[in-house]
């Protein structure tokens, strides 16, 4: 059962820490969205479980191996991809899979299979096209095909999408969430939110190299609750009536027919503003949606608190 661990991970580059004393372990299959903005420590995380960098204290363990006092070990069977990393421009698509699998040991049947299989999973450009002459996104889906070789159970991705159009990123999305499915572990980071609510299970919020908190995606909208209401009406009610029902604190008008209320979030005082609204006139819609990642995110680090 694939599995990876922080220990009261930190690393410092003189004064400034990067990341200090971030601990998490997760098993078994799933894939874990690492969020945080430009320097946050999420990159320093991630070079620091594949050894390009050394902790400056604590543990990154793969497997219950630690990577830094055993990292052959630790790393064979992992796939990772860090900081946007190009092919040799002088190489074929097809020799750079096939170099990277004979550095890993594969057979040249198995070579072979795997690069036919990922050419068609991954859409790559020509097999036999330098890749020197391929765009950002056709370069970025060869490194990843060559990360995805070896099929390791644990994947570690640096902003696996980034740089990437959007049919190109449906192609990647789907193939992390086959992957998922089929019990790997993957750890990514990513500044795109809408993909990790839909490729991620689990979630580590993470900000000026502090993690702020982990929890599943399922959970996010539990945690902190929105307390917005739009309604919608199918003809203008009063606005003073509005704005007198009980537990509204503040009413926005988008529309003459639709209305955002503020109040405290619960469920109950929801059911209350609405069966208040149908008095006033004819309700056509409403939407009180929990809070998407992004907007979890900032009410961690700037608004309240979870409840």
């Amino acid at each position: 059962m694939p599995a990876l661990e922080a220990i009261r991970l930190t690393k410092r580059f003189g004064a400034f820490a990067a990341l200090q004393d971030a601990s998490f372990r997760y098993e078994g299959g799933g894939a874990i969205g690492y969020l945080g903005p430009n320097g946050a420590g999420k990159t320093t995380t991630l070079k620091l479980f594949t050894g390009l960098l050394r902790p400056t204290q604590g543990q990154a363990l793969l497997d219950g191996r630690d990577v830094t006092a055993d990292p052959k070990t630790a790393l064979w069977d992992v796939g990772a991809m860090v900081e946007n990393p190009e092919p040799y421009p002088s190489l074929t698509a097809r020799e750079t899979l096939s170099m990277i699998g004979e550095f890993r040991g594969l057979s040249r049947e198995t070579i072979r299979d795997r690069t036919e299989s990922l050419a068609r999973e991954l859409e790559l450009p020509p097999l036999d096209q330098r890749t020197g002459r391929l765009s950002k996104g056709q370069k970025q889906r060869v490194v990843l095909a060559s990360v995805l070789l070896t099929e390791p159970s644990i994947l570690l991705l640096d902003e696996p999408t980034s740089g990437l159009d959007p049919a190109e990123r449906v192609i990647v999305r789907n193939i992390l969430v086959k992957l998922r499915s089929q019990h790997r572990l993957i750890l990514m980071s990513s500044h795109l939110l809408q993909e990790v609510t839909e490729i991620c299970d689990r979630v580590i919020f993470i900000n000026q190299g502090k993690i702020l908190l982990q929890d599943t995606v399922a959970n996010i909208g539990q945690r902190f609750r929105a307390t917005t209401l739009d309604v919608e009406f199918s003809r203008p009610p009063e606005l003073r009536a509005l704005a007198a029902i009980p537990g509204v604190t503040r009413v926005e008008s988008a529309t003459p027919t639709r209305f955002r209320l503020a109040f405290d979030g619960s469920e109950e005082q929801r059911a209350q503003i609405l069966e208040a609204c149908q008095r006033l006139a004819p309700v056509t819609s409403f939407s009180s949606s929990k809070l998407t990642l992004e907007e979890a995110y900032l009410a961690l680090i700037q608004g309240p608190s979870p409840r």
